[in-house]
């Protein structure tokens, strides 16, 4: 059998909406990912929120646009469906940073602390967590935690340092950092607000400390979206992956977003070089084909959503509020 490979000419939206009806698929898109797939995808969000509601629907594939550790995650919570990555080299640098066997033996040389991980992690880092954070979920998992209990944040420490520096426990950080909100530069920001000294400034949490110190707002994408239609003001800017300004344009296109600059003075070093592998071409072929699929043996699948469940359980008070809230 041939498989056609030439693209050229084909209409793609129009072939991807036939597959997603033949293969009873269902298509997600993380706000990270380029607007033409944004706007074709039957849920945009965070990352856990939309593998959550990949879960609660009937259909018998998952395609996800975004990163590996996102497929991975709606695999760990939809085992009896198919679930596609359009690019299986879409990584991240904060699961890089964090190597499975490395992290076991980190964990075995402090065996008094439990292992808060964020959800930005392989399912290997999972399977050896005792609870996975989101950027929305964590400050309430950790008031549930008694104060004498030794912790392990990872793979971020930049999340870590901000949840440590707002709740004032001592948490023992992993040293990863995501490439894209490490790139934000403090210099180039403070000329951007004092070129609009009345626009508020919103930041994720995975920036570091001298970003998160000047912000108005801090808090998950689904945060900094919902911040964004509170605001009065009619700027914002915006300090994080600059593709989630294509949603808060659709959704307030009376109001201008401007996303932070990078050391070289624009945001073009903050566009995720992971998410944007993604393509429509890439998206058709893996509705096409079936592949590349994501598979996860069913041992490390229970054990790595031992500590997703533990999430579940401990943050019901975040739905609404972000990565667990409702889509609008």
């Amino acid at each position: 059998m041939t498989i056609q490979t030439n693209l050229t000419g084909l209409d793609l939206r129009a072939e991807i909406d036939r597959l997603r009806k033949e293969r009873n698929a269902v298509i997600l898109a993380h706000y990270y990912q380029k607007p033409e797939i944004q706007d074709l995808a039957d849920f945009v969000g965070d990352s856990l929120d939309l593998s959550r509601k990949a879960q609660a629907t009937d259909a018998d594939v998952i395609a996800f646009c975004g990163v590996r550790f996102m497929a991975e995650t709606a695999k760990i919570l939809s085992p009896n469906k198919i679930v596609v990555l359009p690019d299986m080299a879409a990584g991240c640098s904060l699961e890089d940073s964090c190597p499975p066997e490395q992290f076991a033996e980190f964990r075995a040389q402090h065996p008094d602390h439990i292992a808060l991980t964020y959800i930005n992690c392989s399912t290997e880092v999972k399977a050896l967590s005792d609870i996975i954070v989101t950027s929305s979920s964590a400050e309430q998992i950790l008031a549930q935690i008694d104060p004498a209990q030794k912790i392990i944040f990872g793979p971020d420490r930049n999340l870590g340092g901000y949840l440590a520096r707002k709740t004032g426990r001592d948490m023992l950080l992993w040293p990863g950092v995501c490439i894209v909100h490490e790139a934000f530069s403090e210099t180039e920001l403070l000329k951007l607000r004092a070129q609009h000294p009345d626009a508020p400034i919103a930041a994720h949490p995975e920036c570091p400390a001298v970003i998160l110190d000047h912000a108005d707002y801090v808090g998950s994408t689904r945060g900094i979206l919902e911040f964004a239609q509170t605001v009065t003001s009619d700027t914002l800017i915006v300090a994080t992956e600059p593709h989630i300004i294509h949603q808060m344009q659709k959704a307030m296109p009376g109001k201008t977003f401007i996303g932070a600059p990078g050391a070289d003075g624009n945001c073009n070093c903050n566009i995720c070089p992971y998410m944007a592998l993604n393509t429509m071409e890439k998206l058709y072929l893996a509705l096409r084909d079936l592949t590349p699929r994501v598979e996860i043996e069913e041992g490390l699948r229970l054990q790595a959503k031992k500590s997703l469940d533990a999430m579940l359980t401990l943050a019901s008070g975040t739905v609404g509020k972000g990565d667990l809230g409702p889509r609008p």
